[in-house]
């Protein structure tokens, strides 16, 4: 039996002003995706595709779950997740 791996990520802007979260189950595809503006909407709009947070998940349902909690996050609340995780905003590596 394989095991699916899903991801729920946040990106920003360059410059760390507006955050979009999102669930995939390839994460280095899906921000490649982003950073091309491959898909019209909000990523390709305001030229969001810096990742700098993400979870892991085995099922789907959990990670849609996270997502859906993750969205409904105050902005303060989304900014903590991601400076515990990862301190400088840095750009994460899909590899």
């Amino acid at each position: 039996m394989k095991i699916h791996i899903y991801y729920v990520y946040i990106l920003t802007t360059k410059n760390n002003k507006m955050l979009y979260v999102g669930v995939t189950n390839d994460i280095a595809r899906r921000v490649t995706e982003h950073k091309q503006g491959i898909n019209e909407g909000f990523t390709k709009k305001y030229n969001i595709h810096k990742l700098v947070y993400f979870e892991t998940f085995q099922y789907i349902n959990q990670a849609i779950a996270r997502e859906k909690q993750l969205k409904g996050y105050v902005r303060a609340k989304k900014d903590k997740l991601i400076s515990d995780f990862n301190p400088e905003w840095k750009e994460l590596d899909t590899k």
